[in-house]
C-alpha cells in the first residue's frame, strides 16, 4: 500500500510540473513556473478528498509522509539556490536586498515563535 501513496505523489508531481510549464508558456516565460508548488497543493487536494481516501489510509499515508517530508526541503533549498544565483547575477543591489531580507527574517523569528505560545495558567486563582 506505501506504492499507492508514492503513485500519487508521483502523479500529483507530472501534473503540477505539466502546468508549470503550460503557465510558463501562457506568460512568456522560458521556464517552469510554480510547477512544484502547484504538485504540492494537488497532493494535498488529493490527499483530503474523497475520491482519493483509499490510497491515502493506513499504509500508502506512509509513502506520502515520507516523501513529502523528503521533497519539501529539497525543493525550499533548490528555490534558494536559484534566487542566490539570481541575486548575483542582479548586481550589488539585488544581493544586498536578498541579505536585508534574511536578515529581517531571522530578527522576527522570536516574535512569530511567540505567537503559538499558550499563556501561562493565571496563578491568581490558586492562591487562597
Amino acid at each position: 500500500m506505501i506504492v499507492y501513496g508514492v503513485a500519487l505523489l508521483s502523479a500529483c508531481l507530472i501534473l503540477g510540473m505539466a502546468m508549470g510549464q503550460i503557465l510558463g508558456v501562457l506568460l512568456g516565460v522560458e521556464a517552469n513556473v510554480g510547477g512544484v508548488g502547484l504538485a504540492m497543493l494537488l497532493l494535498v487536494f488529493a490527499s483530503n478528498s474523497e475520491l482519493f481516501k483509499s490510497l491515502t489510509q493506513e499504509t500508502a499515508a506512509s509513502g506520502i509522509k515520507f516523501w513529502s517530508a523528503m521533497y519539501i526541503p529539497i525543493v525550499v533549498a533548490m528555490a534558494a539556490r536559484q534566487n542566490v544565483a539570481a541575486a548575483v547575477d542582479g548586481g550589488l543591489l539585488a544581493l544586498s536586498a536578498g541579505v536585508a531580507a534574511v536578515l529581517i527574517s531571522f530578527a522576527l523569528v522570536p516574535m512569530i515563535a511567540k505567537i503559538g505560545r499558550a499563556a501561562p495558567p493565571d496563578t491568581a486563582q490558586f492562591e487562597e
